[in-house]
């Protein structure tokens, strides 16, 4: 059984960092593209970090410089560490997971074969 469990989350005021983490089971994580989608409430889902299986990682021009996703595949964890937090990350952050050619492309669309259940981040001015 797949599953995806996120932690880290929290409230921090502006300027602040917090480190998510997400450990994955019940599938090939080396296989596997990997990444954070965001929502926050009345918004789109908004895909803010993404990885491939070499390492290679996109974000969200409005996260470029601040956020850092990072795997261990000997954990089978994915992290995303955050720095400089704005009121604007404010969100329920979701790990993702998806396979294929098109794996990155599936997740910078927003989509994914497994999801997380969401750990929430609150930012404060």
């Amino acid at each position: 059984q797949v599953q995806l469990g996120e932690s880290g989350g929290g409230s921090v005021q502006t300027g602040g960092s917090l480190r998510l983490s997400c450990a994955a089971s019940g599938f090939t994580y080396s296989k596997y593209c990997m990444g954070w989608v965001r929502q926050a409430p009345a918004k789109e889902r908004e895909p803010v970090a993404v990885t491939d299986n070499d390492g290679r990682a996109n974000y969200a021009v409005s996260v470029k410089g601040r956020f850092t996703v990072s795997v261990d595949n000997g954990k089978n964890t994915l992290y995303l560490q955050m720095r400089n937090l704005k009121p604007e990350d404010t969100a329920m952050y979701y790990c993702a997971a998806a396979s294929g050619l098109a794996c990155k492309a599936r997740l910078l669309n927003g989509n994914a074969y497994y999801w997380g259940q969401g750990t929430q981040v609150t930012v404060s001015s």
